[in-house]
């Protein structure tokens, strides 16, 4: 890909964005309801993690810190 390609997918993705956003008065409650009723409506299969995951999310990784990097973010 070319830097004029990625910037052409960019643009078209902040277009996109702002066209949702009029549609709805920048409403981001209306927006997540419109999406929420799409997703239910498509029938599409819908990932859901075990319950073990829920409640068992990974640990973070630990090990020493190489300067110049930040440590993970606490969760």
């Amino acid at each position: 890909m070319t830097w004029k390609t990625i910037d052409s997918t960019i643009e078209e993705i902040h277009q996109t964005r702002r066209a949702i956003s009029d549609r709805f008065g920048g409403d981001v409650a209306a927006i997540a309801e419109d999406a929420a009723r799409r997703l239910a409506a498509s029938n599409r299969p819908i990932w859901q993690p075990q319950d073990d995951e829920q409640t068992h999310p990974p640990e973070p990784a630990t090990g020493p810190v190489s300067s110049g990097q930040s440590s993970p973010p606490a969760r």
